[in-house]
């Protein structure tokens, strides 16, 4: 039996290597740059945001606070229902 097989040593240093990064010449380490995509989805959704400081909005936003606040904002339980539906078949 032998027990310091050539290629088990050769791998198990490949695989020891694999998580260092390589160093440049003066030590340290090189960084990429950090990048951000917005995709084709978020943007349509960022579209069709209101303006939240329009009057409009301030108004809507106050007609449901006060309904939340006297208990009487209900929501139909279809309308949730379309929205589950609609969120689900574009997946």
């Amino acid at each position: 039996m032998r027990i310091n097989e050539p290629n088990r040593t050769g791998m198990i240093h490949a695989y020891n290597n694999t998580g260092k990064a390589p160093a440049a010449k003066n030590g340290r380490i090189p960084m990429g740059k950090d990048e951000v995509n917005i995709s084709n989805e978020a943007l349509e959704m960022l579209k069709q945001v209101e303006d939240p400081q329009s009057p409009e909005r301030r108004e809507k936003v106050n007609n449901l606070k006060k309904q939340v606040e006297e208990g009487t904002y209900k929501v139909p339980s279809d309308k949730i229902a379309e929205k589950f539906l609609s969120f689900w078949r574009k997946l």
